[in-house]
């Protein structure tokens, strides 16, 4: 692993343990030349999955891009980090169980407002309106409806 300090070839793991519920390793690692410490993460890939976007273009699927939108999402939420880390893997593991090489974006979109649904409200209707494309206030109302509606039905969800 290469050091993101220097650019040394010739890094050491020091510390190794299990992270993410244990779908991934966390490895301690120091650069012998210049001194740095950093951490880096080992996930076990199924298989190479290409997102297809609107456009018709196809992209190699971005765990990192994923945990993004979560992130932009759930800004200045009260929802832990590992919550949304599971989130994205429970995705990402349903994408690469599922058989299928190539996923549309719009697959991948609907699956995290199902996520974001279930960890917060309002990151749920920030991530609806970029994803639904809201462009009158109606359309935040609807959402805005539809989550009272659930919330009717369950009164412990709204607390």
């Amino acid at each position: 692993m290469r050091c993101p300090y220097c650019g040394s070839e010739d890094t050491q793991v020091k510390d190794s343990r299990p992270a993410e519920d244990g779908s991934s390793i966390r490895r301690r690692r120091i650069c012998p030349d210049c001194g740095g410490r950093f951490t880096t993460f080992e996930r076990v890939q199924l298989r190479e999955l290409m997102v297809i976007k609107k456009t018709g273009r196809k992209v190699p699927f971005d765990r990192e891009k994923l945990v993004r939108s979560f992130e932009i999402a759930l800004r200045k939420r009260p929802v832990e980090r590992d919550r949304l880390e599971r989130a994205v893997s429970g995705i990402v593991r349903r994408l690469e169980s599922s058989g299928e090489v190539e996923i549309s974006s719009e697959q991948i979109g609907l699956q995290v407002l199902e996520a974001l649904k279930g960890l917060d409200d309002v990151a749920f209707v920030r991530y609806a309106s970029v994803y639904r494309d809201f462009s009158h206030a109606e359309d935040f109302e609807k959402v805005i409806a539809e989550i009272n509606a659930k919330i009717a039905r369950d009164p412990g969800l709204g607390s």
